[in-house]
C-alpha cells in the first residue's frame, strides 16, 4: 500500500497515511500536494508523495510522551536486532516478563527471532549476550516512520 507523508501547515512532520486518505484530503481542500510522486495523475490531482495541511493543527498529544507499542518499538530500533544486528521481527524483554519484566521503552529491545530464541527466559548478562545499543524513550520523531 502507498503512503503519504502529511506534513502541519509549518511544515512538521505528522503522520503517514494511505494513498486514499490523502486524496480525501485533497477533494476536502484541507490540504495541498508539496511533493508529487511518479506516475500518472489521479482525477484532477497529482499523485502526492507528500502532502501539507492548510491550516495549522495543535499538536498538544505529542507532549505527552510516546505511548509504548510494539510498531512504534521496532521503529525506535530501525528493525534492527540489538543483539546481532539483524533484521529483527520481534520484541525482547530484559528483564523477561515472567519475572516481571513490563512492556516499557526501557525494558524491551528488537530482536531477530535466533537471537530472541538463545536468550530464552533469561536476561543479557545470564545468556551471555551484549547489547549493541542501550534502549531508551524515544521522541516522537523516532517513531513516526513508514
Amino acid at each position: 500500500m502507498t503512503t503519504v507523508l502529511v506534513l502541519n501547515a509549518g511544515y512538521e512532520k505528522l503522520q503517514f497515511v494511505s494513498l486514499r486518505h490523502a486524496i480525501r484530503m485533497l477533494f476536502r481542500d484541507v490540504a495541498e500536494v508539496e511533493e508529487a510522486a511518479e506516475g500518472g495523475p489521479i482525477g484532477h490531482f497529482q499523485r502526492p508523495a507528500v502532502i501539507r495541511l492548510k491550516r495549522y493543527v495543535q499538536m498538544r498529544w505529542r507532549h505527552r510522551g510516546v505511548p509504548w507499542s510494539r510498531k512504534a518499538m521496532l521503529n525506535r530500533d530501525g528493525h534492527r536486532c540489538a543483539f546481532c544486528a539483524g533484521r529483527a521481527e520481534t520484541v525482547d524483554h530484559l528483564l523477561p516478563r515472567s519475572r516481571g519484566g513490563p512492556d516499557s521503552w526501557l525494558n524491551t529491545v528488537a530482536a531477530c527471532k535466533k537471537c530472541n530464541n538463545r536468550k530464552r527466559n533469561r536476561t543479557p548478562e545470564e545468556a551471555g549476550m551484549r547489547l549493541l545499543f542501550q534502549p531508551r524513550v524515544p521522541v516522537w520523531a523516532d517513531v513516526i516512520a513508514r
